[in-house]
């Protein structure tokens, strides 16, 4: 007998339901939500029953994880992007050294110089206004550019962050 995609899916979730706590699914199904969605969305792709995906829900409001937006009467749950980007912030300083941060910041800004100078732009917002939709290297050059400018704001914000915890353990 040959297995299909549909057998194999229904095993894994069902491997993960068995290796998993329903707030453990529910966590996970919020920590990859970055738009809102409902009680019910969020039960379906977790395994569990709406009211249980509400109340884990409520709890990550609760601890900061997650946050909450209105659609009329529904409310929807996605996780707090202002606490994955402290947690990106905190890992960078973390795992790299002060002089590490200033060579990365160094090079992210030489980068983004040599997009501005190869499109003659000065942002990746007005590269894309005279991109035309067949030009794929401009394309991928311009998602490259978006890329490095949002890793240098990080690489910034964590130097700024080591500089600031420096200040205050004083």
């Amino acid at each position: 007998m040959t297995e299909t995609w549909d057998d194999i899916n229904e095993q894994v979730k069902a491997d993960w339901k068995a290796d998993t706590t329903p707030f453990e699914r529910v966590y996970e199904i919020i920590e990859q939500t970055h738009e809102g969605q409902s009680a019910a969305e969020i039960a379906d792709r977790a395994l569990v029953s709406e009211p249980t995906a509400r109340r884990h829900c409520k709890s990550l409001v609760n601890t900061g994880f997650a946050e909450t937006d209105q659609d009329g009467q529904t409310t929807l749950y996605k996780r707090n992007s202002d606490r994955v980007l402290m947690s990106r912030i905190r890992e960078l300083r973390d795992e790299a050294t002060r002089t590490e941060l200033l060579e990365g910041i160094k090079d992210m800004k030489a980068e983004i110089r040599r997009y501005e100078d190869r499109y003659d732009v000065v942002s990746p917002e007005e590269l894309a206004q005279q991109l035309d939709a067949d030009e794929t290297e401009g394309w991928d050059d311009l998602s490259a550019w978006r890329t490095t400018r949002q890793n240098l704001a990080v690489a910034q914000a964590a130097l700024a962050y080591d500089e600031a915890s420096h200040q205050l353990a004083v």
